[in-house]
């Protein structure tokens, strides 16, 4: 089954970090990151960028209003997320408490996915 891990902290907070800071979760995460791989359980994570680089498209109106910005309506930001090849919710729990461990604070919100629309490149890590 897969799993998304949705990685929410306060983007003030990271934005502080020291150069080393950084790279030092970096590292942490990294290390979880290898066992995934090697279990064939991770499929591909990504940092997004600062939310000053996200941009809006709200449906409430038509056209479609766009806005720079999230607007979202929150203390915590979507840092990142990764998808996940796991049996079950305890075992994306599991990888959820790993991913905490090596950057604690924030939230880590974890739901099922679907998958829509498979890309047929191929796809390391072992997810297919």
């Amino acid at each position: 089954m897969l799993y998304a891990i949705l990685c929410y902290k306060d983007e003030d907070v990271v934005a502080a970090w020291s150069a080393a800071e950084d790279a030092a979760v970096m590292e942490r995460l990294g290390q979880v990151h290898e066992g995934l791989e090697r279990q064939g359980k991770l499929g591909p994570s990504l940092r997004l960028l600062p939310t000053t680089a996200a941009t809006t498209l709200r449906k409430a109106s038509e056209p479609p209003l766009v806005i720079d910005g999230p607007f979202a309506e929150t203390k915590e930001q979507l840092l990142g997320f990764y998808v996940v090849d796991v049996a079950d919710l305890d075992e994306a729990l599991g990888i959820a408490r790993d991913l905490a461990a090596a950057n604690p604070g924030g939230a880590y919100e974890l739901r099922p996915v679907l998958l829509y629309n498979p890309d047929p490149r191929p796809v390391r890590g072992g997810l297919a």
